[in-house]
């Protein structure tokens, strides 16, 4: 399968630590989160890129021009870097490389800031198992803010951590057929209208998974992936031998009994807030 990668974001939240550096690039150790990303893939045996460049795209090509380009060429990998607009949201960077996804029966998606120990198989064969048109990993978030609901008055109801609040968002490992095109209208955002209109026809789902998950968007996401790279094996070197092997994946005690993926009904504003970069 074809991996598209969104690479044309500002990645404003991590100016402080790289300004002239595009998040992708950043990198984790002595290599680039998009370096790790893409061996993710490749592990599995995805080894078809697609990035959608936008914000310093120069210096993708830079990347890919000279060492890491010889060694994604020895490892037979094929990288197609394709300028999607400065400006263009996730759906518009997507719509300009739909020429290059004729003929896919379906095709990996990722917003490139993201890192897992998902085991990619399970999910890919639960998505062909169910015939919907678009899946995406979802994971619960670990932040310690905690949730507060209150009544009409702004007397609080309840206070509680957010891990025990039942909330999960779209951690960015997305997988669509070519249909996902029917639902996206010109101009539109990746998971606004398009994503509600999935949601309609029942043509969206979730795979939920409580294993390891990371995003990059801060400094100091940056500092705890470079503790965890460290400390040796890190858990999404799924390539490495030694790394800790990943639980299964995530069933939740009613519904998800069969292991198959939640029908997603509703998308809460949190779940696509940083699809922006």
């Amino acid at each position: 399968m074809k991996v598209v990668l969104f690479c044309g974001g500002l990645g404003l939240r991590l100016r402080d630590y790289a300004p002239r550096t595009p998040k992708p690039l950043v990198p984790i150790g002595h290599q680039p989160l998009l370096w790790n990303l893409m061996r993710y893939y490749a592990h599995y045996g995805h080894t078809e890129f697609i990035l959608c460049l936008g914000h310093n795209a120069g210096a993708f090509r830079r990347y890919f021009s000279r060492g890491a380009g010889l060694a994604a060429a020895a490892a037979g990998w094929s990288v197609t870097c394709v300028d999607t607009g400065l400006d263009y949201n996730l759906g518009q960077r997507l719509a300009a490389v739909r020429p290059r996804l004729q003929g896919e029966e379906a095709f990996l998606v990722n917003y490139a800031d993201v890192l897992t120990d998902l085991p990619l198989p399970a999910m890919l064969a639960n998505f062909y198992q169910r015939g919907c048109v678009a899946s995406f990993l979802a994971y619960q978030p670990t932040q310690t803010f905690h949730m507060v609901t209150m009544d009409a008055n702004s007397q609080v109801r309840s206070i509680s951590p957010m891990a025990n609040a039942g909330l999960w968002v779209n951690a960015g490992f997305m997988v669509f057929r070519p249909e996902i095109f029917d639902y996206l209208k010109p101009g539109e955002e990746l998971v606004e209208q398009p994503f509600q209109r999935l949601i309609a026809a029942g043509e969206l789902m979730a795979y939920p998974y409580k294993g390891f998950w990371a995003t990059m968007d801060t400094p100091k996401d940056k500092l705890i992936l470079d503790g965890i790279q460290h400390q040796g094996n890190p858990p999404w070197e799924v390539w490495s031998e030694g790394t800790v092997p990943a639980p299964l994946p995530y069933a939740a005690p009613a519904q998800l009994r069969a292991r198959t993926p939640v029908l997603v009904a509703s998308l809460a504003p949190v779940q696509h807030a940083r699809a922006a970069c």
